[in-house]
């Protein structure tokens, strides 16, 4: 099986990221509506935009699954696709926002924090800091299939920095980055079922806190990156300023309050893009009673 995978990877190298980006897209639109994770897409979008047509709604989703299907036929050519340079004064398929928060992230000897979502392409920010010589570790959930986990882990560990696989104990590796003075990047954006509740496009939504409670451990800078997809097939990367999060009377940053904070950057970007957002996820599961814990265990001193 995996020698499948690599041969699609192989013929999407052939063809250029353009052209198979396309494929992916075509591909998505297609067969993406048969599947049960439509009715999620549907669902979903009608809560977040009750004002919406029907027809409105089913073009969202459609937009949804073009951006899905390409950016899988993107990820051959991820490397490809990040061709910032700040010196060129020609425009290379990418381009970033912000540039001078990277660099103040890489220089200024302290750990830092780096939150995201499912939008666009969200690969290549982390290529983004690898590239700029920002020591990251980016925190992944790896794909169900062993097959496709295996040669997308390939492609990750070609163009990107560090690597941690969201996983039994990875709070401790996770931690042990901090400690080194290292910065930590990872989506925020699905459900985490014991973690703590906050208000995403206005319902209520269960976020993993573990950036939480290493913003409070730490006390240090926390940003968001997003990826926006332009026309031409071109890419924009946005580095927000750090975020003035909310904290406790004793002056240590609250654990809710902050995942709160970036929750809401989050719904921000998927306001103003939502065509580019992952839809079809089962975002909103709430239970009665929510345990608010994370995967190992985060240290207190």
């Amino acid at each position: 099986m995996v020698g499948v995978v690599r041969g699609v990877f192989a013929i999407s190298r052939a063809i250029g990221p353009e052209r198979s980006g396309a494929v992916g897209a075509a591909l998505a639109r297609t067969f993406g509506p048969l599947l049960k994770a439509h009715r999620t897409a549907l669902f979903n979008i009608r809560a977040a935009y009750p004002d919406k047509s029907e027809a409105e709604v089913k073009a969202l989703a459609r937009a949804a699954w073009d951006n899905l299907g390409r950016t899988g036929g993107e990820y051959p050519h991820l490397g490809q696709l990040f061709d910032f340079d700040p010196d060129s004064p020609v425009p290379g398929r990418t381009e970033v926002d912000g540039i001078e928060h990277f660099l103040s992230l890489r220089d200024d000897g302290r750990p830092g924090i780096v939150f995201s979502a499912h939008l666009a392409n969200w690969e290549l920010p982390a290529i983004c800091a690898a590239r700029f010589g920002l020591d990251t570790t980016a925190v992944f959930r790896a794909p169900n299939d062993p097959a496709v986990a295996r040669v997308i882990h390939e492609v990750r560990s070609e163009t990107m920095g560090n690597l941690e696989a969201a996983r039994q104990g990875a709070a401790f590796a996770m931690q042990g980055a901090l400690e080194k003075g290292g910065h930590l990047g990872m989506l925020i954006d699905q459900h985490f079922t014991r973690g703590v509740i906050v208000n995403f496009m206005g319902r209520p939504a269960l976020v993993n806190p573990i950036l939480g409670k290493f913003a409070r451990r730490f006390d240090c800078p926390v940003h968001g990156v997003r990826v926006i997809r332009l026309p031409g097939n071109r890419f924009r990367l946005q580095l927000t300023p750090p975020l003035d999060l909310p904290r406790d009377p004793d002056g240590q940053i609250n654990v809710q309050g902050a995942m709160q904070a970036m929750t809401s950057v989050v719904e921000s970007w998927v306001r103003e893009y939502p065509e580019q957002w992952l839809w079809m996820h089962r975002r909103w599961r709430v239970p009665a009673k929510p345990e608010a814990d994370v995967q190992g265990k985060v240290s207190s001193h």
